[in-house]
């Protein structure tokens, strides 16, 4: 994959370095670090998971059972079969297991964003979405309003804090929404307690 691309290219960068190309050194350096080569590795285990992320057979496990017991029934009975339609027919498996089964089969559990409305004006700031998980830790960053806007904005990030091991926050990110609660025209006081 990735790996063997960077592989190749650090082959051809390293001839160049020996002709004293510009550039070529810091290049080389850089593909060879060790936080890029860690990067790519995670980069292919969630490519690697994706393409291999557990799909249902079936999203109707329930009606399949019924339709095997039928089948079953008209089999030759031995002590097997009747052993698989009782097990088949038994309350927990189809009452717990199959509609447990077939309720998550059913469900799409990747995350999904709202529509960008239409009427977006060409000079808009661009916005990101952030999604950190706290736990029982501290965010770890501070929260004001903007002298001159009202925007509640990010006023520092603490150095070590959930917020800063994310990379994910930055000091003077407006803040727009907050667990899916609008902010606007909030002090940054309840906006403290919706976090």
């Amino acid at each position: 994959g990735i790996s063997h691309v960077l592989t190749l290219v650090l082959q051809e960068l390293s001839l160049l370095c020996k002709r004293d190309v510009n550039g070529v050194g810091m290049l080389y350096d850089l593909l060879r670090s060790r936080w890029l080569q860690a990067l790519l590795k995670i980069y292919e285990c969630l490519q690697h998971y994706l393409g291999k992320r557990p799909v249902p057979v079936t999203l109707q496990a329930r009606a399949l059972t019924r339709e095997v017991v039928e089948l079953l029934r008209e089999a030759p009975q031995s002590g097997e079969i009747k052993e698989l339609r009782r097990l088949l027919r038994a309350p927990h498996l189809k009452a717990a297991l199959l509609s447990a089964h077939d309720t998550v089969a059913q469900k799409d559990f990747e995350p999904t964003l709202p529509p960008l409305p239409d009427n977006i004006p060409e000079n808009e700031e661009a916005m990101r979405i952030v999604c950190l998980v706290k736990n029982n830790q501290p965010l770890g960053a501070t929260i004001k309003r903007h002298e001159i806007t009202g925007d509640i904005t990010v006023a520092r990030v603490i150095h070590g804090g959930l917020a800063d091991r994310s990379g994910l926050l930055y000091a003077g990110d407006k803040l727009v929404e907050v667990n899916g609660v609008p902010i606007e025209g909030l002090e940054p006081e309840q906006v403290i307690n919706i976090l």
